[in-house]
């Protein structure tokens, strides 16, 4: 076998359609574009979003608010709902995805303090608020910061 024997299977590549080949091809001539307008033209038609001159859409709608691509997001989890884990385990992101407690990684983890912690765990996030860090060393667990 060689280079210039290969072939796609029988059906398998459908033949591209070429436009302007003649009468006999259905698509000769004016190639499907009609006669004459503007879009007829080489480098013809319209820019998206172009409404014949009419006020566009994209101009008439408010604009609204501010999206800061610096912001810092991250996954948020409560004190309370550590209390899944069992006593002495290590709580890292990994861990809590499993768990399902957070979704996605995002920019990493936060721990906030609302409710209370019943178990002695070792939390290891991105951030701890005050409260959290409070309560988890209450508990008689410990705190790293990832």
């Amino acid at each position: 076998m060689k280079l210039n024997e290969l072939s796609p299977a029988v059906g398998s590549a459908k033949a591209s359609y070429r436009k302007g080949r003649g009468a006999g091809s259905g698509n000769g001539k004016t190639a499907g574009k009609g006669h004459k307008g503007q879009n007829a033209r080489s480098g013809g038609g319209v820019r998206p979003g172009f409404e014949g001159g009419q006020l566009p859409l994209y101009r008439k709608l408010p604009k609204r608010g501010f999206k800061n691509r610096f912001a810092v997001n991250y996954a948020i989890v409560n004190v309370d709902s550590l209390n899944a884990f069992e006593n002495g385990a290590v709580v890292d992101l990994e861990a809590l995805k499993a768990a399902r407690l957070v979704r996605k990684e995002l920019d990493g983890l936060k721990v906030l303090g609302s409710g209370e912690l019943k178990k002695s765990l070792t939390v290891k996030a991105t951030v701890f608020s005050a409260a959290a860090k409070e309560k988890i060393e209450a508990a008689g667990g410990k705190i790293e910061e990832v």
